[in-house]
């Protein structure tokens, strides 16, 4: 039995769940709704079951109602790609054999089974979207967890210094290409910060801060890793038989047409949105920029203010716990303000209308990068290129943050800025960096991780404990008091999985981006950087495991050629960080003292004459590097040349025949004589014959032109040869 089959046999060969709820709808409305779903999802193919689930809501099981009507489906699948070039054969016209030939693994099956949901009924599925339209009730569509698949994952794991591209392969298998790629990212970054960890701690030791050798070296790491990942993803998307899937874009339920006109290529009727409309609509995206970075720019601008006054002016009472305050306003306020214009963002991007998914989330994921560049480096900036360089200009000014520490001082002395004499804090930047790079990031840990698996285990607890009181006092029942015996621990933990959020990669991966930018960015600031990205990244790989097993809905798998606009950004944080690490050695060389002893005394167009070289040379080596990556062959490379040779010859061979290369077989030989040659030359009077036919018919075969050839030659070789031979 494949493992598969077991999964699926150990959840009762569920395919998906669906879970509908009614709390908020009419007994009636819900009735007639829930009874359209049931018709959707039987009208393509698709055995259901009911069950009850919590807090008003039903859960609804349905597998596929024949392994028939699925491999049908699958095979429809194929040669979609196929025809999209995704394939580069052709699926064999026996579905059978094309199954066996290509085992179905359990990611394309849930894949298959999910589009026959939730695809347009003109594509063949049932068109059911969650909490969207007529379907605003279906609250979530999930597979369910392979607990034991889930525990040998994390067991294994748990052991394993580095992944291998086999474990990849499971990865995708089980939970898709989209959800695999991002473990290969990670894995592949894991890897290559080895490099980097073992030579900042040598330029740590040997070369102290902001060193030039060390900003050069960080910056050729970033191009090649980047510039190697491009090509990961190719030999990955071969491994995996999904490169070019991207090609098949999935369009947009929500996306809203101007008009309808015939495709002057294939003559079908498409949906327009004026490409000069959305364009327009796109600019909005120039003033949401501005606001955002005005709302956030100013709570962490002024959040530095304060925790500058209070960490280097203020000199009264309750000091050490008063430096905690800009913590406090930044950790309640940043999340709240982000949130908000994360609603304006998703809002503009439904306002821009794109027609296909992938442009949607393409769009979306670059306003949110705008969003975390903000949030996550703007404080560094501020003390690397405001606080260093004009602290002495600027500290007389925060009087205005006085009120922050009034009710605690004891006079105005403790609370005066010093008009003159006040010397920066230069390794003020170095903490900071310190911050980011790891308290940050266990901090990060614990609440991504940790806190969501004690929080939901105390609520289950929680909930348990007022089912009960409730069932005593005859209030509702319990969900699981009609549950027959053999079916109550299943139940159970479906919906246990159903109460869990649900896993979105994309947050996962903008994690590792803004880790690449501080690593890009500030890392020459503290060259310990890379050890601890490390140290992180290790745990992030085994934490993301145990989150998509433990805290997560097990993920519906997508098939993805990429890590999407995610690699843009890192070749964004690369450029910038070439011009960012140059300007920091400028500017605090000597350790942390600047080029003439202090960071003030920096000369503007020295600044950006570096600034200027530093790019230039960034793109004469990121061309470099690109050049010689791709010169060098890959397993990809090679699994695809030979799948496009199989190609070629296996259609050569149904087109011609195996024999096609195969020499004639020999003509009869039959004696010449004068009977023979009377013959052929009455033969020949009988047909209208020209000069060619004649050409062609003083040689019968391949062997006779050989044999006049070879005499030709004899006669025609030099005496000298022939003495020689």
């Amino acid at each position: 039995m494949s493992p598969a089959t077991n999964a699926l046999h150990a959840n009762f060969d569920v395919d998906y769940v669906i879970t509908y709820r009614f709390h908020d709808t009419p007994k009636a409305e819900a009735a007639t709704d829930f009874q359209n779903l049931m018709q959707a999802l039987a009208r393509v193919g698709l055995a259901i079951e009911v069950r009850n689930g919590e807090n008003c809501s039903l859960l609804v099981f349905v597998k596929v109602v024949s392994d028939e009507r699925l491999n049908n489906a699958i095979y429809r699948s194929r040669v979609k790609d196929w025809l999209h070039g995704v394939r580069a054969a052709q699926p064999d016209r026996e579905t059978q054999n094309s199954l066996t030939s290509q085992p179905l693994t359990e990611a394309e099956r849930y894949c298959t089974v999910h589009h026959m949901i939730t695809s347009p009924r003109e594509e063949g599925g049932a068109g059911i979207t969650v909490k969207y339209g007529r379907w605003k009730n279906v609250e979530s569509i999930f597979p369910l967890h392979d607990h034991a698949f889930n525990n040998e994952w994390m067991k294994k794991w748990a052991t394993m210094t580095f992944i291998k591209v086999e474990d990849l392969d499971d990865i995708r298998n089980r939970f898709g290409e989209k959800i695999a790629y991002y473990f290969a990212f990670t894995q592949s970054y894991f890897a290559f910060l080895l490099f980097p960890a073992a030579f900042g701690f040598s330029s740590w030791v040997l070369l102290g801060h902001f060193s030039g050798v060390y900003a050069v070296v960080n910056g050729l790491w970033a191009v090649t890793f980047v510039e190697y990942w491009k090509r990961q993803e190719v030999d990955l998307g071969v491994r995996w038989g999904v490169k070019g899937v991207g090609a098949i874009q999935e369009k947009r339920r929500e996306f809203q047409h101007e008009k309808e006109v015939k495709d002057p290529v294939t003559g079908e009727t498409v949906q327009v949105f004026p490409a000069t409309k959305r364009l327009g609509r796109q600019l909005l995206q120039l003033p949401f920029a501005i606001l955002a970075s005005l709302a956030l720019g100013t709570i962490i601008a002024t959040c530095f203010g304060i925790e500058i006054f209070l960490s280097e002016v203020y000199n009264g009472p309750f000091k050490s716990y008063l430096v905690f305050l800009p913590t406090i306003l930044l950790t309640g306020l940043v999340p709240t303000i982000t949130t908000i214009l994360t609603g304006i963002a998703t809002r503009l991007n439904n306002y821009e209308n794109w027609e296909t998914t992938e442009a949607y989330d393409s769009a979306m994921t670059q306003k949110i990068f705008i969003l975390n560049f903000i949030t996550s480096y703007l404080p560094i900036f501020l003390t690397a290129f405001v606080y260093l360089p004009f602290g002495s200009l600027i500290v007389p000014y925060l009087d205005i943050f006085q009120l922050t520490a009034r009710p605690f001082a004891e006079n105005e002395k403790q609370l005066t800025t010093p008009q003159a004499g006040f010397v920066v804090n230069p390794s003020r930047l170095r903490k900071q960096v310190i911050y980011f790079t790891v308290t940050a990031q266990i901090v990060n840990f614990v609440m991504e991780t940790a806190l969501p698996y004690v929080q939901r285990r105390v609520f289950r607890k929680y909930k348990e404990i007022k089912t009960e009181r409730a069932a005593k006092k005859g209030a509702t029942p319990n969900a699981a008091a009609n549950d027959v015996p053999e079916e109550a621990e299943f139940l159970a933990r479906v919906r246990n999985e159903a109460e869990l959020p649900v896993y979105d990669v994309s947050t996962d991966l903008r994690e590792m981006v803004v880790q690449f930018g501080y690593l890009s960015l500030f890392s020459v600031v503290w060259p310990l950087t890379p050890i601890s990205f490390l140290v992180n990244d290790w745990f992030e790989l085994r934490s993301d495991a145990f989150k998509i097993c433990l805290e997560m809905q097990r993920p519906t798998p997508y098939r993805a050629d990429s890590i999407g606009p995610w690699l843009d950004s890192l070749g964004f944080l690369t450029w910038m960080g070439s011009i960012i690490s140059a300007a920091l050695v400028y500017m605090f060389s000597n350790d942390g003292l600047g080029p003439d002893g202090t960071p003030a005394d920096i000369k503007g167009w020295a600044l950006l004459l570096t600034i200027f070289f530093s790019e230039h040379i960034y793109l004469a080596v990121r061309l470099g590097v690109r050049l010689a990556i791709s010169k060098i062959d890959s397993p990809g490379m090679q699994k695809e040349r030979a799948e496009r040779f199989m190609v070629r010859k296996r259609y050569f061979e149904e087109s011609f025949g195996e024999d096609a290369m195969e020499l004639p077989p020999p003509m009869d030989r039959e004696k010449i004589t004068r009977v023979t040659l009377e013959e052929e030359a009455r033969q020949s009077s009988l047909k209208s014959t020209g000069p060619s036919d004649g050409f062609w018919l003083r040689q019968r075969s391949w062997e006779e032109s050989a044999k006049i050839g070879a005499g030709l030659i004899e006669k025609m070789t030099p005496t000298e040869t022939k003495k020689q031979q």
